[in-house]
């Protein structure tokens, strides 16, 4: 699992300085993501639709808020691309972190 967040944030840092958009320097270390992450990016996305900022990665964990359409979140890490681990970054949530439904984000091109 080390080898794959190491490789996965090399991977990340590479895409940055060859100019990938909605990639960024990971600003999360990999020792301080939940267990369940077992791929390790950051990305800037947001919101397709609302939905709920959960404690864990599936829909029986508690809500810790709703994100509304357009909000924007970064992705610190994955969970097999069905869940994303990341901070609120606007909107009422704002500064919350916790995982949102991977196919319910859209990433930001810049």
């Amino acid at each position: 699992m080390r080898i794959v967040r190491t490789i996965a944030t090399a991977t990340a840092s590479v895409a940055v300085l060859l100019g990938t958009t909605a990639l960024t320097a990971p600003t999360a270390s990999a020792a301080s993501l939940p267990s369940q992450c077992n791929l390790v990016l950051t990305l800037t996305k947001e919101a397709s639709t609302s939905l709920n900022l959960r404690s864990g990665p599936g829909t029986s964990y508690t809500s810790l808020g709703i994100l509304a359409t357009g909000v924007k979140f970064t992705e610190y890490c994955t969970k097999d691309y069905a869940w994303s681990y990341g901070k609120v970054t606007s909107g009422a949530n704002k500064g919350k972190t916790g995982w949102v439904k991977y196919s319910l984000l859209n990433p930001i091109e810049k």
